[in-house]
């Protein structure tokens, strides 16, 4: 079938062809024609660019005019009909031979060569040269303004203006004027097998009907124009015996059919139809207007602007069985949609449907860099995920963003049909290319995002990711291909002498911006997000700012609490005539993180504190330390008091120091200090390292590798890697440990609050109903627990309703002594239940009691 159609869109592999009545097809870059063709085969045989192979967007524009043939009617996965078309001359006018050229002819030609005095062209017709002289060419070239030349493989529109040796030689014109001035005469000798598509013929009217009219053109041929496509400010007055002009729209091989036009920018060869403005793609019109209603095809409306719009029956109702013909009469307004634009039609397409009216995207213009969307997986490749973000609109995600790791079988992950959450990393309309990432942390993601070098201003911080990590440092990746390197000595707060053992291709990482260049797109980032001190920085000892090493790391004192301080402890060294004054930073009161909490908690000043080890002494204040773990090791010998000492394999008690995107710095007594990379932090995968580590937590890591030369240490804090052969003793003695700082707490507290010693998990209370909130959630009050806040969740009320002033029974669930709240419950179920022994640490909440 042969068809006029207009370029609608252009990319590199394909055009994007407007058709008549609201269709659309493609043309692939191998269906231009032969001349083009032969360059493409040439150029991937040769692996190298060709000079005289111009890509598609050197050649075509939106908005011309093409004559194209259907090859063929492909279905997709999701039950689409897609067109596929060719533009190439001997498919086009297939239906000429050399006798049946004749002057005034208008067709479809292709540039094959560029020769002194003109170009050769193609025009498919068999043992027929055509010659286009360069004057015959020279004001269409200037108006196209695509360079001096036409390219070889570009369409044309051409007049034929002189017919030589008997059709063997045809001299042409592309001459704007003269093409549009042409018209289709009977003396041309036109045949149904042979009449193409945009030739511009006078016509007859032969009968007017409500969806269209029948015509007569060129003697004895006989053509249909549907309701779109009659002149709208003349389609009310259309007679039988009118002349009007017509242009030739489809012509249909076996049913011989011709289908016409009376759109005024068609009536005139070469024309060009009106484009819709950018700004109403995609717009919500809350009145649009009934035309007119088909009940075989739809309904017409005035648009705003007075521009009409067409609505296919389909998007009329959200089913059929939902539509009602009486909402469509004339002068009926409705809320609709724009969602497309026919060039050939030059009319709106409109939906009134609520779910494309409320939907998020229509087309690629509508999605944005870094937007979180979601989608529907289609395909799984080896390049990566395909995924359906709309109707039309499809994305990338590349097997490196699949996951925050890289998945060896994202097919186990995977499904064809499920819902997933990306965010896009690149949107390129024009190409309708579009890349999205699965890594959650970038998808969940609250930092800014940099989609150019612009946005990236000295100081930021946010999340990108590596793509390269070599002994220069890291290129790290944003968003619209941005990247930024990092370079060695901005790794971390301590120095990594091989960046490929601890960063790896596609980590996500906080990144913070150093310099930028927008200019020359250059970058310079760092992993280190701050240098503000840590808190044993903060502190400064007050009373004897340079004081005397009297002590050795790993001698143990006792010490009196001389004040209390956000961070830590200010004490006393006892039994020393100087008063010596130190500091123990509130995380090395205890090996665990939460006991340390609860001991600074308990803790007052006045009080004791024996067999707290010396810890380090950087000339301003003394560090003292009450890790039972650490100093064990330091007295029975377990560390190491220089790099010269460390082994590969050893496991060595210390703390942490530092905890940064990429790993966890621990430090060991006498000061030496290695890195646990992310990939060496855990048995699971770790997606933020401060979700597995704080700072100051004891750890027991094994030494995986040494730097002699640079003097570093990479570590391993995965469990299954850290544990020595007497497992079970180790464990046993770190629960009698975390159970007897838990007796010590519970006796500290006592001095505070009496109370701590009866509210335990599984005791009844007698209760009285303070408040109900608005989460549903009550509060409490009750002899037995005052100074305390007592919270039941709205689950843990069951089905009861309750009133503020009333009674009731209450099971105690969780104490928390830091804040000094108290969960109950008035679930009949459990209170129901016969008391059991509650075990201490239950007054604390849980609590994590292992070492790494």
């Amino acid at each position: 079938m042969l068809l006029l159609g207009c370029i609608k869109e252009v990319s590199d592999y394909e055009l994007t062809i407007s058709l008549p009545n609201g269709l659309s097809g493609f043309v692939p870059v191998t269906q231009i024609s032969d001349a083009y063709g032969k360059l493409l085969t040439k150029q991937v045989a040769q692996g190298e660019l060709l000079e005289e192979l111009n890509s598609l967007p050197d050649m075509f524009s939106p908005g011309t005019l093409v004559r194209c043939i259907v090859t063929s009617i492909e279905k997709s996965d999701d039950g689409r009909r897609s067109v596929k078309l060719s533009i190439d001359p001997k498919k086009v006018n297939k239906g000429l031979n050399s006798t049946a050229l004749a002057a005034g002819m208008l067709l479809s030609g292709s540039v094959m060569s560029v020769e002194d005095h003109g170009y050769l062209i193609d025009i498919g017709v068999t043992g027929t040269h055509a010659f286009l002289p360069h004057q015959k060419a020279k004001t269409y070239i200037k108006a196209l303004k695509k360079g001096p030349d036409l390219k070889i493989g570009q369409n044309l529109n051409c007049l034929i203006v002189e017919v030589k040796n008997e059709g063997r030689v045809v001299c042409l014109s592309i001459d704007r004027s003269e093409v549009a001035a042409s018209i289709a005469t009977e003396r041309q000798n036109w045949t149904l097998s042979n009449l193409l598509p945009g030739l511009v013929v006078k016509a007859r009217v032969q009968k007017v009907a409500p969806l269209g009219m029948k015509l007569t053109f060129l003697s004895y041929f006989t053509g249909i124009v549907d309701f779109m496509h009659m002149d709208p400010e003349k389609s009310m007055s259309y007679s039988p015996d009118q002349v009007v002009r017509a242009c030739v729209l489809s012509v249909h091989p076996t049913s011989r059919a011709v289908r016409l036009t009376l759109l005024p920018p068609f009536l005139h060869a070469g024309g060009a139809p009106r484009q819709l403005p950018g700004q109403r793609m995609g717009a919500v019109l809350e009145e649009a207007t009934v035309k007119a209603f088909y009940k075989q095809f739809g309904a017409v409306f005035e648009l705003d602007d007075g521009t009409l719009a067409f609505a296919r029956l389909n998007h009329l109702s959200k089913t059929r069985k939902s539509f009602k013909i009486g909402a469509f009469k004339e002068g009926c307004k409705h809320k609709c949609r724009i969602i497309d634009y026919s060039l050939m039609d030059e009319m709106c397409i409109v939906s009134l449907k609520h779910q494309i009216i409320e939907a998020r995207f229509l087309q690629y213009q509508d999605i944005h860099t870094g937007d979180v969307v979601q989608g529907k997986v289609l395909s799984l490749k080896p390049v990566g995920m395909q995924v359906k973000v709309a109707d039309g609109i499809r994305g990338l995600v590349p097997s490196l963003h699949l996951s925050d790791v890289i998945l060896k079988q994202p097919e186990k992950k995977y499904n064809i049909g499920d819902e997933v959450k990306c965010r896009v990393l690149e949107c390129n309309p024009e190409g309708k290319k579009l890349i999205l990432t699965l890594k959650k942390s970038l998808v969940q993601s609250k930092l800014p995002v940099i989609s150019n070098y612009e946005d990236a201003k000295p100081g930021l911080i946010t999340h990108g990711f590596v793509v390269c990590a070599r002994e220069f440092g890291c290129i790290v990746k944003f968003y619209n291909d941005v990247k930024g390197l990092v370079p060695k000595n901005e790794l971390g707060s301590e120095p990594i002498s091989c960046p490929d053992k601890v960063f790896y291709e596609g980590q996500v990482l906080k990144v913070m911006v150093l310099k930028c260049e927008p200019q020359q797109e250059r970058l310079l980032l760092s992993f280190r997000l701050s240098s503000k001190p840590g808190p044993e920085d903060k502190w400064k000892c007050t009373p004897k700012e340079k004081q005397e090493v009297k002590y050795q790391i790993g001698e143990i004192v006792d010490v009196k609490i001389c004040q209390k301080k956000d961070n830590g402890l200010e004490v006393s060294i006892l039994e020393d005539e100087d008063n010596v004054v130190a500091w123990i930073p509130t995380l090395h009161l205890s090996d665990f993180v939460a006991t340390s909490k609860l001991l600074w908690q308990g803790l007052q000043e006045g009080d004791v504190l024996p067999r707290v080890m010396y810890l380090s002494n950087k000339g301003e204040h003394i560090i003292l330390s009450r890790k039972s773990a650490v100093i064990s090791a330091v007295q029975e010998e377990q560390v190491v008091r220089s790099f010269s000492e460390i082994q590969p394999g050893m496991l060595l008690t210390g703390y942490v120091r530092n905890v940064m995107p990429f790993g966890v710095f621990v430090e060991f007594p006498f000061g030496v200090t290695g890195l646990a990379p992310k990939v060496s932090m855990s048995d699971k995968f770790v997606t933020d390292t401060k979700d597995h580590f704080v700072v100051g937590q004891t750890v027991i890591p094994k030494v995986m590798s040494i730097d002699e030369e640079k003097q570093r240490v990479l570590l391993n804090l995965k469990v299954s890697e850290c544990s020595s052969g007497d497992s079970a003793a180790e464990s046993f003695a770190l629960l009698n440990q975390y159970f007897k700082e838990l007796k010590e707490i519970r006796d500290l507290l006592k001095r505070g609050k009496p109370s701590i010693c009866e509210l335990v998990p599984g005791k009844r209370l007698h209760l009285v109903v303070q408040d109900v909130r608005e989460d549903g959630s009550a509060l409490f009050s009750g002899s037995s627990a005052t100074g305390w806040t007592v919270t039941a969740t709205r689950h843990h009320l069951g089905d009861k309703k309750i009133a503020p002033g009333e009674k009731r029974k209450a099971l105690v669930l969780h104490v928390d002594a830091l804040t000094a709240e108290v969960y109950v419950s008035l679930r009949e179920e459990l209170l129901k239940q016969r008391p059991k022994r509650v075990s201490m640490h239950s007054v604390f909440g849980s609590v994590c009691f292992c070492l790494s």
